[in-house]
């Protein structure tokens, strides 16, 4: 009979396994569980592994999820190209990836700052609006188009003589528009 791991440990070998690119996965926990970490140790292992910085595209809900993201990312590439070889093996061996190679890791940081168009770490929105903007024929989007801030967005919205048959105030209004509206 096995015995079962603690509560704190088997999140650990679970986080470690989500990390490896081996394996494919689908990361959703509660908020402060460690998820951002084990993506960014995810794609700090691909690097290690060869992928390009420009292959990448990671989404996120929030412009805050998707900067802490990046900013984890660039702290610990950055750190890596200043640590000396005891400290920096350690880390390499900590993330699953002891078999790196220390010149290569150290590189990373100058390879992903140098990424044309920088790395793509975005929210869904900016992925999407990303999409339109390429494809917009596709999309039955005008060519050009802009994305309407939510005063913009309200003040169309209301103007419509279809809406303002069915909304009576501009309290209504704007209820119905968080709906609606991302």
């Amino acid at each position: 009979m096995s015995r079962a791991l603690d509560p704190v440990a088997e999140a650990t070998l679970a986080q470690r396994q989500a990390a490896d690119p081996l394996f494919s996965v689908f990361v959703t926990a509660n908020a402060g569980s460690g998820k951002t970490k084990v993506l960014v140790d995810r794609i700090a292992r691909l690097l290690l592994q060869g992928s390009k910085p420009s292959a990448f595209l990671c989404i996120t809900y929030t412009k805050a999820a998707a900067a802490e993201m990046q900013r984890r990312l660039f702290e610990r590439l950055g750190a890596w190209c200043v640590a000396d070889d005891a400290t920096l093996a350690k880390e390499l061996k900590d993330l699953g990836a002891p078999e790196a190679e220390l010149s290569r890791a150290r590189a990373l940081f100058a390879q992903a700052l140098e990424t044309p168009g920088g790395l793509r770490i975005q929210t869904i929105h900016a992925f999407c609006e990303r999409l339109l903007a390429r494809f917009p024929l596709e999309a039955g989007v005008p060519p050009g188009f802009d994305i309407a801030d939510e005063a913009r967005a309200a003040a169309l919205f209301c103007a419509c003589p279809k809406v303002h048959f069915a909304v009576k105030s501009f309290s209504s209004c704007n209820a119905l528009l968080e709906f609606i509206i991302w």
